[in-house]
């Protein structure tokens, strides 16, 4: 089966290089060993089964890339004639008894390698050796592999409601023939063929060679249409936005959800509004321990999205056919009284309602096992449409399920989105809420940001800073 990258699937292809990886990540934490005996609930040749068995509810993970001759269209999906489910599937291990710290390097230095193009774009790790019977489970996927609809992460498929595997049916899959460059390049023509504004673009982006292919092909192309995007003003100077290279360093915030229930219900405002605060309080005290002047008109632009825990239910469902959208807001890093950082974040988040960028999400909770990570990727692409230099960070918050959930028979502690930076980006926050608990993973360039550390420890001050306002 043969489908043409949509242009944004294609746009994220496109942007990775080997100083920007493009991938989603997400981080499980698993207790390792069953409760009545020193088994693991979970070894490699467990993980490798379970997988392959549900692999057919996410076809694309069997898909790669194959680019058109001559450049002629986007690229495409193909089957993977040689796929091999070991190559994506590893296995890794700490010296026991491995620390948190030990892992949050190891998802650091996993996270900085660019995924193999030739290949489905998509790397699995379990990693074992984790001190009190624990082991953890690392994913990253493109994100040019994740949309939504048609195309979901991993993630949603391996996850069960309890410690006993669901069945499904057999997977017929059988590897198919690849098609050739011919058959690519003559399948691109057709499509162009019947698309005449894309094959303007084609030209505009092709050069000479392919207009002269496209004129052999009775194409006719009288004008390049092109289109320029004027950035927008205003944004605030921050640390967060240098160049960065492709290292990595991983940190992470514990925190429970019934915090943020308490704040909530004393503030009158949403769970979303004071994870916001949160996070505002945290970037306040990190940019001070760097000596930054803060005034109380200073503020950071995030990407955010929308509010997609629902009150009275922090996230247990979504509606089937919502959007997942981001807006720009600006988080008043200046403002040194927690309760109106919180006032100030609750009127930006109701008045920038009307103003998000979604991307559909419609078949993310119609599947059993709901993760978060389908939706981490979601923002991402909603944070995508807006033009790079209009902030100064990204900030991905998804609910995930509050029952406990099971991989392979193993349960999940703690689960962790590992959020991709964008070009110029120091550092991503990402957020989701699992079985009670509100899990911060903190994705940064290792050398703009080396106190990625500073910054975890300010969200646990900011978070005290806030419950302190309650009394």
């Amino acid at each position: 089966m043969i489908t043409r990258l949509t242009p944004q699937d294609a746009s994220f292809y496109r942007l990775e290089s080997s100083s920007n990886p493009i991938h989603i990540g997400s981080l499980a934490i698993l207790r390792h060993t069953d409760a009545d005996s020193a088994a693991p609930a979970l070894d490699y040749d467990r993980l490798v089964d379970l997988v392959e068995a549900r692999l057919s509810l996410v076809p694309r993970y069997r898909r790669k890339v194959r680019e058109i001759p001559l450049a002629l269209g986007r690229p495409v999906w193909v089957e993977d004639s040689a796929f091999d489910i070991t190559y994506h599937i590893r296995r890794s291990a700490l010296p026991a008894p491995g620390t948190d710290a030990q892992l949050h390097e190891l998802v650091a230095r996993l996270s900085s390698r660019p995924l193999d193009q030739t290949r489905p774009l998509w790397e699995m790790y379990l990693i074992e050796g984790l001190s009190d019977g624990r082991c953890a489970l690392f994913t990253k996927t493109h994100s040019a592999l994740v949309d939504g609809d048609t195309a979901l992460e991993i993630g949603h498929v391996v996850l069960d409601a309890g410690p006993s595997p669901r069945e499904l049916a057999d997977d017929a899959w059988r590897a198919p023939r690849e098609p050739d460059d011919m058959e690519l390049l003559l399948g691109a023509l057709t499509h162009l063929a019947a698309q005449p504004r894309e094959a303007l673009e084609v030209a505009r982006h092709a050069g000479g060679q392919a207009f002269a292919v496209i004129g052999a092909a009775g194409r006719a192309v009288d004008s390049v249409v092109s289109a320029v995007r004027a950035a927008a003003s205003g944004t605030p100077d921050s640390p967060l936005n240098a160049r960065i290279s492709r290292n990595r360093r991983f940190d992470v915030v514990r925190t429970e959800l019934e915090d943020y229930r308490k704040i909530r219900k004393r503030f009158d405002c949403s769970i979303n509004d004071v994870i916001l605060a949160v996070v505002t309080g945290a970037l306040r005290n990190w940019l001070l321990s760097r000596g930054e002047t803060l005034t109380e008109p200073t503020t950071l632009r995030a990407v955010v999205p929308m509010s997609v825990y629902v009150d009275g239910v922090d996230g247990a469902r979504l509606n089937p056919a919502s959007e997942v959208s981001s807006f720009l807001i600006d988080l008043p890093v200046g403002e040194p009284n927690p309760v109106m950082r919180l006032s100030h974040i609750a009127h930006a988040t109701e008045a920038n309602g009307k103003q998000r960028r979604g991307v559909r999400a419609r078949t993310l909770v119609h599947l059993a096992g709901f993760a978060p990570a389908s939706l981490h990727a979601m923002s991402v692409r909603a944070a995508s449409t807006f033009a790079e230099h209009t902030f100064n960070l990204v900030i991905t918050n998804a609910p995930g399920p509050q029952t406990p959930m099971y991989i392979g028979g193993a349960r999940m502690l703690e689960m962790y989105p590992v959020s991709p930076l964008l070009r110029n980006q120091a550092s991503s926050i990402g957020i989701t809420s699992y079985d009670g608990r509100v899990f911060y993973g903190l994705n940064a360039d290792r050398d703009a940001m080396a106190d990625i550390g500073v910054l975890a420890a300010s969200v646990r001050d900011s978070m005290e800073e806030m419950l302190g306002a309650c009394v």
